[in-house]
């Protein structure tokens, strides 16, 4: 699935000029949990997260920080001392296409721990739209009869047609029947869990031969 699929059809975005109060204001009125800052052509520069707007308040009392303090820290310092969202956002701003897979998106907001990401037009760089956390929830609503045409077509590639059964229920998919080579095993199995819906293999599928190479062992 491509995240064209799942995304939210409006950009909640600011300037770098909004202040504190009318970025507080936005994400109450629109319920999300943080903010995309563009610049006057539309085109993301930043990010404000709800986490940033509350420094206000964890970080009172000690925003002139000490030397000794981590980059992290002075970081939370600056945005607790910010008023506008030039002066609180992260940078610079992740972003994705609409054509970007949704698992690439998951893997881009796990690894830097944020909630959203802006959609970016990939020949102008200008903000579409908005992906959210909660958006990617979609490819496990995927219909098990399209889950099970893709697994089907991973199936044909890779050992033939007829040669293996396919059953789908609740995202678990199960495999059974006899291929050629355990090899064969090996890639379908590892094809099925990239399938967008798929949550788990059981994996039941037997081999005529066993072709994988021996690793010698170290002497």
């Amino acid at each position: 699935m491509k995240v064209r699929e799942v995304m939210a059809g409006a950009a909640i975005a600011v300037r770098p000029e909004a202040t504190f109060i009318e970025m507080v204001d936005a994400m109450r009125r629109f319920k999300v949990g943080a903010l995309t800052v563009i610049d006057a052509d539309d085109r993301p520069i930043g990010v404000v997260a709800d986490d940033d707007l509350l420094l206000k308040e964890t970080d009172s009392g000690t925003r002139s920080g000490g030397v000794f303090d981590s980059h992290k820290r002075r970081q939370e310092h600056r945005k607790a001392a910010g008023g506008t969202a030039g002066q609180i956002m992260t940078t610079p701003a992740i972003t994705v296409t609409k054509d970007t897979a949704v698992r690439e998106a998951a893997r881009l907001m796990h690894r830097h721990r944020i909630k959203q990401l802006p959609v970016i037009d990939a020949v102008t760089g200008r903000i579409t739209g908005t992906i959210h956390q909660g958006d990617l929830l979609a490819v496990f609503a995927r219909p098990a009869e399209e889950i099970e045409r893709e697994v089907v077509a991973a199936c044909d590639r890779l050992t033939g047609p007829e040669t293996v059964s396919v059953g789908v229920e609740t995202g678990v998919v199960t495999l059974t029947g006899r291929v050629a080579f355990r090899s064969q095993i090996t890639r379908l199995v590892a094809a099925v869990c990239e399938i967008d819906g798929v949550l788990d293999v059981e994996n039941t599928l037997t081999c005529s031969s066993d072709d994988r190479v021996p690793v010698p062992p170290f002497l």
